[in-house]
């Protein structure tokens, strides 16, 4: 039996029906299925319908394997690394924020291995807990550059404000790295840890100071100032000639290819500055400057100073040669062309005086002012518009020491009409200084004098020609 005036609230239809079904009646929408519950249409149709297992309320949902593994390892990395157990669940946390997002829930186990070590070392780094992505990475045995994705990724994703840790402030953790002590090592080869890691960031402070940590990777600057700082405690000929190589393998560390010039780097610095030490006598030189690190580091900002000023007094000095040297050739054309053609009733003073006098004035030097920065010089460099700055001072970044040449591209020509206006320095460079002027005089009376003698040659050859002509006509062969 139809009831009219209901409407089902799934369809819409009106077609509605009383149906005893075992002794209970109810209203069911005859289109649709569905039934009415206590006097309302259910939303449910007849028979039931299909409900999810993480929709049911009789079991509760449990981890997956895989995430349940993630958290063993994230466990693991942190009893290694030994942190506090605030750091230990902010890991657990993140990894499971991290786990359950879309861009990581269907990604290689690799990536999910290595997002365990992200949340680790972004919990280390939000509780200022000295680790580096490089002590991660070698406990994940996995690429550097992988992990550095992954971590900037889940940064991004759950939106974290992580801080930049220095490289000096993880230096303590990493020193702790190297199994030199006298448990581990013989007692000539043995040092303390906290003296080493001591002499070990003074030499990375003056490394950040000189320019050498810009723009490069933590882990070699710092092998390289615990290699230097180990041999310079105890300046030994045993320890001067363990290699980098060597310690590595006495230290029981990985090594780490660009310490290697890391250390080249470093020690140019040293003998930078151990060149001002005033009670030095010898030579220093990279071979020997490992002896003179403590005096260096003890004194090194008032060397710093010292060694920049000797720089610019040197620039200074060859920047005056420079221009004594140009006054001595600009001078000289004005001499020869005065000796070409002397002056009637003057004497050797008086040619001398306009010389001097010219010297003298400022439009004689041409763009050669002496400055610091820019010394003259007849080299590429100093002709580029745009100069290497960075090998003129004694310290730079290494990104302007070792510049990648960049191509240029060449602007589009434009049609030229005539009408363009013409600046004040373009009507310049059309101008001949006085320099150009006397070149430009000598050049044409030695042209004109050429051109006179090579007259008068050829008069004198042509008339040799005509006298032999006249001699061969008035020959008379005999019989």
């Amino acid at each position: 039996m139809s009831r009219p005036g209901l409407s089902c609230p799934g369809c819409g239809s009106s077609n509605i029906v009383d149906e005893d079904l075992y002794s209970q009646p109810q209203l069911v929408c005859v289109d649709c299925g569905f039934v009415v519950s206590e006097g309302a249409l259910a939303d449910e149709p007849v028979g039931g319908s299909d409900v999810s297992y993480s929709r049911t309320t009789a079991v509760a949902k449990k981890p997956c394997a895989n995430l349940i593994k993630g958290l063993q390892r994230v466990k693991a990395i942190c009893r290694t690394l030994r942190v506090h157990s605030e750091v230990e669940e902010l890991s657990q946390n993140y990894y499971n924020q991290a786990y359950q997002h879309e861009s990581f829930i269907k990604v290689s186990l690799q990536k999910k291995e290595v997002l365990a070590g992200c949340s680790v070392l972004v919990s280390c780094r939000l509780l200022n807990w000295p680790i580096t992505m490089g002590t991660v990475s070698c406990l994940l045995d996995a690429d550097s550059m992988v992990v550095g994705a992954v971590y900037q990724e889940m940064v991004k994703i759950l939106n974290i404000k992580a801080p930049i840790i220095n490289v000096t402030d993880v230096m303590e953790a990493h020193s702790q790295e190297y199994k030199i002590s006298s448990t581990h090592v013989p007692e000539e080869l043995a040092e303390n840890s906290k003296g080493l890691t001591k002499r070990a960031v003074a030499l990375v402070e003056l490394a950040a100071d000189s320019w050498i940590v810009t723009g490069r990777k933590p882990i070699p600057i710092m092998m390289a100032a615990v290699y230097l700082a180990w041999q310079s405690l105890k300046p030994t000929k045993h320890r001067l000639k363990f290699s980098l190589d060597k310690f590595c393998q006495l230290a029981k560390v990985n090594k780490q290819k660009p310490a290697l010039k890391r250390i080249t780097e470093m020690k140019e610095v040293l003998c930078k500055l151990g060149k001002e030490i005033p009670w030095i006598r010898e030579e220093v030189t990279p071979d020997n400057v490992v002896q003179q690190v403590e005096d260096i580091l003890q004194h090194r900002y008032a060397l710093l100073r010292r060694s920049l000023r000797s720089h610019e007094d040197a620039l200074l000095a060859e920047c005056q040669a420079s221009c004594e040297d140009s006054l001595t050739e600009e001078a000289a054309p004005s001499q020869i062309s005065e000796l070409v053609e002397p002056t009637p009733n003057s004497s050797s003073l008086e040619q001398c005086e306009p010389n001097a006098k010219r010297a003298e004035q400022p439009g004689d030097v041409d763009d050669k002012s002496c400055t610091v920065t820019e010394p003259h010089s007849d080299t590429q460099e100093s002709q580029d518009p745009a100069p290497n700055w960075g090998k003129r001072v004694l310290f730079a970044p290494p990104c302007v020491i070792h510049a990648k040449k960049r191509r240029v591209e060449q602007p589009d020509l434009k049609d030229v009409t005539g009408n363009e206006e013409i600046s004040d320095s373009e009507i310049d460079s059309y101008i001949r200084t006085p320099r150009e002027v006397r070149d430009f005089a000598l050049t044409q009376k030695m042209l004109s004098m050429s051109e006179k003698l090579l007259t008068d040659g050829e008069a004198f050859l042509f008339e040799l020609y005509m006298v032999g002509v006249g001699h061969c006509r008035s020959y008379q062969p005999t019989g």
